[in-house]
């Protein structure tokens, strides 16, 4: 008979079968894991919080605006284009994200990234563009062909975090240490103030990237400091001591006003006013936002024929921002405790990215400004969030046009104070000298790596890097160490014992460590072997390895007795097949050596793996004990019978 394959019915069966199993509150709890609106919006509690929320729920939308147009700027597209992005991530990371204090938009870092992008495909000199089915917005086809670009980076980066959420590669944050992220970010805002000087100074300068970049921005600034407008330069520097006077006032005596001075959109009030009324663009020459049409885009699918060409700045996008967007998710939720699932956050940010892609947006993450004013400012839930955005679609729909007269060199200076938080890492360098000053070399080389080449490289050369350095740690670690017995085993510390070692493994045993442990086992063991012929220990008192490798002992003269090594192997949490021959070697050498070697505190699995490796002389059944003490135990009955003497007489085992 031939074996027929299951029909359409059997496959419609088993599927009714299995939906059957799956009860409704399981079917609840997916959707309350998915949409976490659902289940802390019916909590909300409006008399106690919706006043907080309110209130830095303006200041967030002050922020988002500024943030907003300076981060489309610096991606190369239109301002409007930031305020679409300043609205529709935030709201849908409001919906899907699980930080109730991480506040999702534009980025700094994802602009730079896609920045990259839009000048490579759509340079300026390019006067021949046209795509008249994008240009419904009142803007000209140069202006809709580069966001369309920045569309695709944002769509296809969204795809790649979507992705990582399906194969579940949330868990892959283990790879991203503290040291790596606060490099990367410290070298990131390094970049974005570099980016900002020409705003600052308002020279004209050609697009400059690639490695070394930055430094060549400089150098032109230098050969080029005639350009600098004088006029400009002032309004900036008025601009910059302002901000930072007035935010360390705020921060000083936030407790005791009540409130936080809105500086920086008294300053967007201010600037305009006086640029309107001196009419700065022509007078001085001074660079201003310019038009901003009003209302929102109507969808549409950004140009799929590109995507081959933005791979690599999509990877920078989806993993920069995750990288970035994670770890404050992390820092909301040690602060205010709440869980964090990473791989919620994978969903919630690729969402974030790839809806407002159809909207005309630039790529966003985690903001680690506004998230800090969030943290500041105690805000209790993402309600803040959804105001701020519904102060963004007011500003979208009724103010935009009012901006036209903002000066560019005021938002410069808006973002480079908003960077304060991100660049004050440097801080961190000490902290890591006193606790490890590996983490200081890593830190160092990222940074480095980050402001010479990009925030991508800088973070991939961190992960890497770090990850050498872990694996170069863990070969050359100790991971064993002989303990003193009346320090551990009191149960027998009346006895004696010279010519015996116990050794306790305190880590995995694996491929990268293994033929260490291997090689100190058998050199201390010759060592104590060659001794023994002269000494042996006194009083219960064993080696004891040193961090610097001196052994501390005491030798009292005697006959020469048969050397015993207790390997507790307690502290090995995982082992591999590597990891299992070199126990089973040590065993075998060891017995050339005439020395016995009994295994204490093994798992069913371990025992099972060096029974089967050892086959061929390696560990017996009577060598594995459940404890230390029961191997000395049973070392002593075995020791005063071959003596000749009753084991309850105290003897040398």
């Amino acid at each position: 008979m031939t074996n027929k394959k299951p029909g359409r019915k059997t496959y419609l069966c088993l599927l009714r079968q299995r939906l059957s199993t799956i009860s409704r509150s399981a079917v609840r709890q997916w959707w309350l894991r998915r949409i976490p609106i659902l289940e802390w919006a019916p909590k909300y509690k409006l008399r106690q919080n919706f006043t907080p929320d309110l209130i830095y729920g303006m200041m967030l939308a002050v922020q988002q605006v500024a943030h907003g147009i300076a981060f489309a700027v610096m991606s190369s597209v239109h301002p409007v284009f930031g305020l679409y992005g300043s609205f529709f991530a935030p709201l849908i990371y409001a919906i899907f994200g699980m930080g109730r204090h991480v506040f999702t938009g534009t980025f700094a870092i994802t602009s730079l990234i896609s920045c990259a992008a839009v000048e490579r495909l759509v340079p300026r000199s390019d006067s021949n563009v046209t795509n008249t089915s994008l240009a419904d917005l009142g803007l000209s086809d140069f202006e809709m062909q580069r966001i369309g670009v920045a569309a695709a980076v944002t769509f296809l980066g969204g795809v790649i975090q979507m992705s990582m959420f399906l194969l579940n590669l949330g868990c892959t944050t283990v790879l991203l240490s503290e040291p790596v992220v606060s490099a990367m970010t410290t070298g990131a805002a390094t970049h974005v103030v570099t980016s900002q000087v020409k705003f600052l100074l308002g020279m004209k300068m050609p697009y400059i990237s690639g490695p070394l970049g930055m430094f060549y921005i400089y150098s032109y600034v230098f050969k080029n400091i005639s350009l600098i407008q004088f006029g400009v330069l002032l309004l900036s520097s008025l601009s910059l001591v302002v901000l930072i006077l007035t935010k360390e006032l705020n921060e000083k005596f936030k407790s005791k006003i009540g409130f936080v001075i809105p500086i920086d959109l008294a300053l967007i009030i201010l600037t305009s006013l006086a640029c309107y009324l001196a009419d700065m663009p022509k007078s001085h020459g001074m660079d201003v936002v310019g038009h901003i049409p009003t209302g929102l885009p109507l969808p549409k699918v950004p140009p799929m024929d590109i995507l081959q060409y933005v791979v690599v700045e999509a990877f920078g996008v989806a993993l920069v921002g995750y990288a970035v967007s994670i770890f404050l998710a992390y820092s909301s939720s040690k602060k205010f405790k709440y869980p964090i699932c990473e791989n919620q956050e994978l969903f919630a940010h690729g969402l974030s990215n790839i809806i407002p892609s159809f909207f005309f947006c630039i790529p966003n993450s985690g903001a680690p400004v506004r998230t800090f004013i969030s943290y500041s400012a105690a805000s209790k839930t993402q309600v803040t969030s959804l105001i701020a955005c519904v102060l963004v679609l007011l500003v979208i729909y009724f103010v935009a046009p009012l901006l036209y007269w903002l000066p560019m060199c005021v938002l410069a200076a808006i973002i480079v104070v908003g960077l304060k938080g991100m660049l004050i890492q440097f801080r961190d360098l000490k902290k890591y000298w006193n606790v490890d000053k590996c983490d200081w070399v890593i830190w160092i080389c990222t940074y480095l790596v980050t402001i010479c080449f990009a925030a991508n490289m800088g973070l991939l050369f961190g992960v890497v890097f770090s990850i050498a350095v872990g694996v170069l740690r863990i070969t050359r670690a100790k991971i064993m160490r002989v303990v003193y017995m009346h320090e551990e085993y009191n149960a027998v510390t009346e006895d004696k014992y010279p010519g015996l070692k116990v050794v306790s493994i305190g880590a995995p045993l694996f491929f990268l460590n293994a033929k260490r442990v291997h090689v100190d086992i058998l050199e201390m063991m010759r060592k104590f072997v060659t001794r023994r012929d002269s000494c042996t220990h006194k009083a219960g008192a064993l080696l004891m390895t040193t961090p610097n490798g001196v052994y501390k002992e005491r030798f009292q003269r005697d006959g020469c007795l048969k050397v015993t090594l207790v390997l507790d192997c307690r502290g090995i949490t995982f082992l591999d097949y590597t990891g299992v021959i070199s126990l089973t070697q040590i065993s075998q050498d060891l017995r050339e050596l005439d020395t016995e070697v009994l295994f204490t505190g093994c798992s069913v699995s371990l025992v099972k793996a060096l029974m089967y490796c050892g086959a061929d002389g390696g560990p017996k059944h009577e060598q594995f004990f459940s404890t230390v003490k029961a191997a000395l135990e049973t070392l002593k009955v075995k020791r005063c019978s071959e003596s000749g003497l009753d084991a309850s007489d105290p003897c040398d085992v």
